[in-house]
């Protein structure tokens, strides 16, 4: 018999030999809310069909679980592809990115979509889900799951599989219907309880529930501006051939790294001058900057400020930080813990006095936020502005009209940054930026503060809860949207970062998420970072920049 600790109530049971994860649930009989969807096993993340031979730990994860979400999500893909696929056999779905607290799908079926599409697809998953298919877990050498891909006319997953080099893959069966997922999925349609689909622009939206109440959708936050990068650069990666990484493995094989890595930093930088162009034409003399955490907004700022110059224009950059209220008079969170991040840890007042002086053409006396002592202190630096200077003010709430809600907005120019990740695993499987973001941060945080891949992953929660109060819900006020991210980036990032996760023990809590972003970034193909300018945005992140930070 097999010994299996369960962790959501520290009993230890036995199990025959095979016992699935979800026959070692119903003998535990947790009876979680919401249910399990997937699991811990050993600290790794297995869907609820995994099979233990072993003695085992296991945790069993619902909805509420970001780990839960992520299996409860793909096994919607599936049913969403399958009912498209029953309905349209000529057609072809996209699941290109999230947006507005769903997901974008372009469904391509040779004509636009019209509301009776939408309705007839949402019918067909009903049903699916109502006859409650399973879907099964297929695990079987690469060469097979080439074949069984080839036979379905997947070539973004025929070409993916074929340049990672695994010896074994794993699939996913829905009736008939047969797809491939990095992740788990559930055991059958059946647990899927709540999702809608609806137009959305000139595709579908995939709504689903929320983490916080999976009982209810998530609210749709319209995110026109930031639809309108993705579609930038999905539209440029089709014109490279580039859509997935599948792709981008190919073109590296072929010896074509370099190029993409040339093209991608001129886009960059084309981007980066046009904002600087529309900047001049306006006129703004103060140019806010936000953006969520390993985003790149300070390589961002510094490269804008030098594209500033060749207009004819003179950037001074100013520091949030510098206009905290001093520590004691820092608002406190829900736990009595200063709130660093919290609007009102600017002293607010103060800083809108000195902004309005100086666009008066007044000189300021600058002060100095000492994180010794907790004191903002003045210092002798002075600063008087003319009509070439412009202000570039970098910060989580650059974006909120609070902070400068004493200058007028024909003064204010307002850029929101993030690393919207563009390219796909493959056209079913997106990767998502927050994945992009935790990497980079990962990285920063090891060569330059000394924290381990551990300490960043454990705080990286409660680093997306402040983002989710105090940066997305401005982000669609920006002038301009600049993606940071770069098509080579993963693939360059890789080598820098399997030994760094590699360090996480199996015993950590952290273990989990550090093993799936280390299994994540095997499918890129490595490519070393010497090609990369020195005013690359992700020099920022590796070193060997040449700017100052």
């Amino acid at each position: 018999m097999v010994q299996i600790r369960c962790i959501n109530n520290g009993e230890t049971r036995t199990f025959a030999p095979g016992a699935t994860l979800q026959e070692v649930y119903d003998g535990f009989a947790l009876n979680m809310p919401y249910g399990a969807v997937s699991a811990r096993v050993n600290n790794k993340v297995e869907g609820l069909s995994f099979k233990v031979y072993n003695h085992k730990d296991v945790e069993f994860l619902d909805i509420t679980s970001d780990s839960g979400m992520r299996t409860y999500v793909r096994s919607l893909f599936f049913v969403l592809t399958k009912a498209i696929g029953e309905l349209y056999p000529d057609g072809e779905v996209i699941i290109e990115h999230p947006i507005s607290k769903g997901y974008f799908c372009s469904l391509r079926i040779g004509r636009t979509v019209a509301a009776a599409d939408v309705d007839a697809i949402k019918q067909r998953m009903q049903d699916i889900i109502a006859s409650d298919m399973p879907i099964r877990r297929i695990h079987c050498p690469t060469e097979k799951a080439i074949e069984t891909f080839k036979h379905e006319g997947r070539t973004d997953v025929v070409t993916l599989l074929e340049t990672t080099g695994k010896l074994y893959s794993t699939y996913y069966k829905l009736g008939d219907k047969v797809d491939f997922y990095y992740g788990s999925l559930l055991t059958s349609a059946g647990k899927i309880h709540l999702f809608e689909l609806q137009q959305y622009h000139d595709g579908l939206l995939l709504r689903v529930p929320s983490r916080e109440n999976p009982d209810i959708l998530e609210e749709i936050v319209r995110q026109d501006k930031m639809r309108s990068v993705f579609n930038e650069h999905h539209h440029w990666q089709e014109i490279l051939g580039v859509s997935t990484v599948g792709d981008f493995n190919t073109a590296c094989h072929e010896g074509h790294a370099t190029d993409l890595i040339n093209v991608a930093e001129a886009l960059q930088e084309k981007r980066i001058a046009g904002i600087a162009d529309d900047i001049y034409r306006r006129g703004a003399r103060i140019v806010l900057i936000s953006g969520p955490s390993s985003s790149g907004k300070t390589t961002f700022s510094k490269r804008l400020a030098v594209q500033l110059m060749t207009n004819g224009l003179s950037p001074v950059a100013l520091s949030l930080d510098d206009y905290f209220v001093d520590r004691v008079d820092t608002p406190l969170d829900e736990k009595g813990n200063y709130d660093f991040e919290s609007l009102y840890a600017v002293d607010l007042p103060f800083f809108n006095n000195q902004l309005e002086a100086l666009l008066r053409g007044e000189e300021v006396q600058l002060t100095k936020f000492d994180f010794t002592t907790g004191k903002r202190l003045l210092t002798d630096r002075k600063l008087r502005i003319n009509k070439h200077t412009v202000l570039i003010i970098e910060g989580i709430h650059a974006l909120n009209p609070e902070l400068t809600g004493n200058i007028p907005a024909e003064d204010k120019y307002k850029v929101y940054v993030s690393a919207l990740t563009s390219i796909m695993l493959d056209k079913h499987n997106y990767i998502p930026t927050t994945d992009n973001r935790l990497l980079r941060r990962i990285l920063r945080d090891y060569k330059y503060r000394g924290y381990s891949a551990e300490d960043t992953i454990s705080r990286w929660p409660s680093v997306r809860k402040g983002e989710d109060k105090w940066i997305f819900p401005y982000q669609e006020n920006a002038d301009a949207m600049f993606n940071s991210a770069l098509l080579f980036e993963l693939a360059v990032l890789k080598s820098h970062l399997c030994p760094i996760l590699e360090k996480v023990k199996e015993n950590s809590p952290e273990y989990s998420e550090a093993y799936r972003l280390r299994k994540f970034l095997q499918y890129f193909e490595s490519i070393p970072d010497n090609n990369l300018p020195p005013t690359s945005l992700l020099r920022e992140f590796l070193g060997g920049s040449s700017f100052e930070y």
